[in-house]
């Protein structure tokens, strides 16, 4: 269900600059033409286009610095959990319960201030070290215990649904104080805190996949599982913490989710499961074409945003965000297995006997 790199690239970093085609050379005017082209950055063309499409369409309500601001803050936590899920789907694995941890988060967030008297940054720490807990149980799961990732994903998402309800009792946990709100809702330079949130969590994501040896292991794990054991690689580990940090950052994602909304609403998990798979998926068609990367997710994430917004804002039926995600994340998983099904095609055309 995830693209990888191919046994060639195995080692998940670019040709060094002296081995790569002159249509490869970041100097060449090739390159520029193919940095712009529409396969590699269709997303951006798209959101243009939704954008110009918007503005003619609602002008009066799209084309506001309104809208700009809470286009940006509210997709900020989408953007913390989709920039996370880059580190297990590059290795190769699979997590369906991450939305369902950033709801667990969020309510017992909620539940540990406004229930039970706990110092703001207590509880933080406590609900990030739960979340992160959970994730390392996807982890052992996963890779000790031999569960496939999906089945184990889901499996514990389905307990993390449970404990909401058990923790919240099915009702709204309010009483939140303005010192915990202030995490969320402040403002620097006039964009809310979580968007610089997300910006420091990219920036650290990307620097460790393209800049650092367990960086490339991810990509090596994700590529050819076997292979990069044999070289060295302890993939066992890689699939594990990468399992974790999801974790950690569903359980961030829950505290500023509560602390956005000054609430802790039960229902609220599930919510971001599609737009951040489907941003890491066509994410994985943006920048690097074949492999799941940071900026192409961001970008991915905030497309989708745009249409959804629009949609929202021209009246659109209450439903129809659901299914514009939904079929985003079948394009976007299609485009993704798009080269993989024509090598395969192209391996059976070779296997053909001559006429």
């Amino acid at each position: 269900m995830s693209v990888h790199e191919p046994p060639e690239t195995v080692a998940g970093a670019d040709p060094p600059r002296d081995q790569q085609g002159p249509g490869q050379q970041t100097a060449g005017g090739r390159s520029r033409w193919h940095v712009l082209s529409f396969s590699n950055i269709s997303a951006v063309y798209i959101g243009v286009a939704l954008v110009v499409l918007f503005s003619i369409w609602v002008p009066s309500t799209f084309l506001t610095s309104s809208t700009l601001t809470t286009l940006l803050s509210e997709q900020a936590i989408t953007g913390i959990i989709a920039v996370a899920l880059v580190l297990p789907f590059a290795a190769g694995a699979f997590d369906l319960s991450f939305a369902y941890n950033v709801g667990f988060g969020a309510i017992l967030a909620a539940s540990l201030i406004g229930n039970h008297g706990f110092p703001v940054l207590a509880a933080i720490v406590l609900v990030v070290v739960v979340c992160g807990a959970v994730g390392a149980a996807n982890g052992l799961l996963a890779t000790v215990i031999g569960i496939n990732p999906v089945i184990a994903t889901l499996a514990v998402g389905s307990c993390l649904s449970a404990g909401v309800n058990w923790v919240s009792g099915g009702n709204d946990v309010i009483g939140l104080s303005a010192s915990y709100q202030a995490i969320a809702n402040n403002h620097l330079l006039g964009i809310q805190l979580p968007v610089w949130y997300m910006l420091a969590i990219a920036i650290a994501v990307w620097y460790v996949l393209q800049h650092t040896p367990p960086g490339r292991h991810v990509y090596a794990t994700g590529g050819n599982r076997e292979a990069a054991r044999l070289t060295g690689v302890r993939t066992g580990l890689v699939v594990f913490s990468s399992l974790a940090v999801v974790g950690l950052a569903a359980g961030f994602a829950g505290v500023l989710v509560s602390s956005q909304v000054g609430a802790g609403d039960p229902s609220v998990g599930p919510a971001y499961l599609l737009p951040a798979l489907a941003g890491v998926f066509l994410g994985s068609t943006q920048l690097h074409p074949g492999r799941f990367n940071v900026w192409g997710t961001l970008i991915s994430v905030y497309v989708l945003a745009i249409g959804v917004k629009g949609l929202q804002l021209a009246g659109a039926p209450f439903w129809l965000p659901d299914m514009f995600n939904g079929l985003a994340l079948l394009i976007a998983v299609g485009i993704s297995q798009r080269d993989h099904v024509v090598r395969t095609l192209g391996g059976l055309r070779k296997l053909r006997p001559p006429a």
